[in-house]
This record gives C-alpha cells, structure tokens and sequence, in this order.
C-alpha cells in the first residue's frame, strides 16, 4: 500500500491542486462556461447526465475493444512472421513504419467512401493505430534473447520452431505486454475518431454534439470517460502481465 502511493499518491495530489488552481481561475476571471468551465461544472455534468451518457460509453467500449483485440492480434502476427523470414521483413518492415505516417483523421474518411458506415471502417481505424505498437514491441523483444540459451537448446537438438516457442516468445512476453499497453490506451482515441466521422453511438458522437451546442461541460466529461477507460484497460492489461509474466519487477 505504501508503494503505491508513493508511486501514485503524488500524481493525485498534483491533479487536485492542478484543478483547485483551474477553478480559481475560471471564478476569478469569469470565464463563460461555453470557453472554459470549472472543474466543478464538469463533475456536475458528469453526475447530472451520467445515464444520458450510458449508452455512448457502452458503444465506444465495445468498439474499443473488438478493434483492440484485433489490432494486437494482427500486430502479434506479423511481428512473428517478420522475425521468422528475415526477408519479408526487408522488405515489409518499412512499409510498416511509413503506414504510421499517414494521419488517422485523412484515412478514416477515405475508408468510410470506400467500405461505408458499417463497423468495417472503424475497426480498420483502431487496428491501424493499435497493431504496430505490438510489433515493434514483439520483435524487440524476440530479438533480446540470451544468445547462449538458444545456443544451449541447439545443442540439445532442440529444434527452429522449439527454440521460437519454448524460448523466444516467452522471453519477449514482458516487451509483448508494454506493446500492448501503449495500444490500449491509443485504441480509445482511435475508437473516438472513428466515431467522429460516422456512428450513431459513442462517445466520439457525444463530443460532436457538445461541441456543436457549445456545451464545453459535457466535452470535457466525455474527455474524463475518454481518460477512465484508458486508465481502465491499461489497468487490466498490467493485472494480466503480473499474473503472466512471473519474477518480473514492479515497472510502468
């Protein structure tokens, strides 16, 4: 307990002054709650309309999740594939990196005109931001291996495929699971955008009507649900690899 607030207890307390400060500050300059509300308007919205809000929450978790687990799966994947054929990964590997550089917000129109409003679209959108954390996290993490462990099994005539399962990819499990941490928390902003350019549910639709009634209130509450469910699933995902991993020191 004491560990954890040591690591956790001083980020609270700078939250809360951080916003004591903001409140003061909109009181003390009068700021229409339309340009920047208090922190107090926020935590006001958030439990006058909390079940308005249900239903989007719901919508953007679901999707959340599906694209989620279909980026890192799809991420493990070629990671796997580009560590065992040294060859596809010449040549596929930078086209990996230059698919990053393409801005999420130009694609997801494009992939709207192309497969429509359906769901197809919008888990391309969390996929693409979700899958090459993984991979890159994966490979470095394969590629870390003791040298004189596989050594070792090749002498006891263990064999490519053996070495790959028993050795490698339990090794690169810790690297796996910070990949699959920093996905987790892109793949609600990517649930979000996707939502913005076509859904009838969500969170990303909520904050379109917000902001197009100049209801900055109920924008930053759904920033604060926006943050939870990162903070959420960043959470699981930590819980999983302390159970996974064993013998690992306590880190991010």
């Amino acid at each position: 307990m004491q560990q954890m607030w040591q690591r956790g207890g001083k980020s609270i307390v700078f939250l809360l002054l951080l916003f004591i400060l903001w409140e003061l500050l909109v009181y003390i300059t009068a700021t229409p709650m339309w340009l920047l509300p208090a922190p107090s308007d926020v935590i006001k919205e958030i439990y006058n309309g909390i079940w308005e809000f249900y239903g989007h929450l719901i919508s953007t978790m679901k999707l959340t999740l599906l694209g989620l687990s279909i980026g890192c799966s799809v991420g493990l994947f070629i990671a796997i594939i580009l560590y065992r054929l040294p060859k596809a990964n010449q040549v596929l590997y930078p086209l990996l990196i230059l698919s990053q550089n393409i801005p999420t917000i130009v694609l997801a129109p494009l992939l709207i005109i192309w497969f429509g409003f359906d769901l197809l679209p919008k888990l391309i959108v969390i996929s693409l931001v979700c899958f090459f954390p993984i991979v890159v996290a994966s490979m470095d993490g394969f590629r870390q291996t003791a040298p004189e462990l596989k050594h070792y099994m090749e002498m006891v005539g263990a064999s490519r495929n053996q070495i790959f399962w028993k050795l490698e990819m339990p090794h690169a499990l810790p690297s796996i699971f910070s990949g699959l941490k920093i996905a987790a928390t892109y793949s609600v902003m990517g649930a979000v955008i996707s939502e913005w350019l076509g859904a009838k549910q969500g969170i990303g639709v909520y904050m379109t009507l917000a902001q197009s009634s100049f209801r900055i209130d109920r924008v930053f509450a759904a920033i604060f649900f926006i943050m939870l469910l990162s903070l959420l699933l960043f959470g699981v995902i930590r819980l999983v690899e302390k159970l996974m991993v064993k013998g690992r020191k306590e880190g991010v």
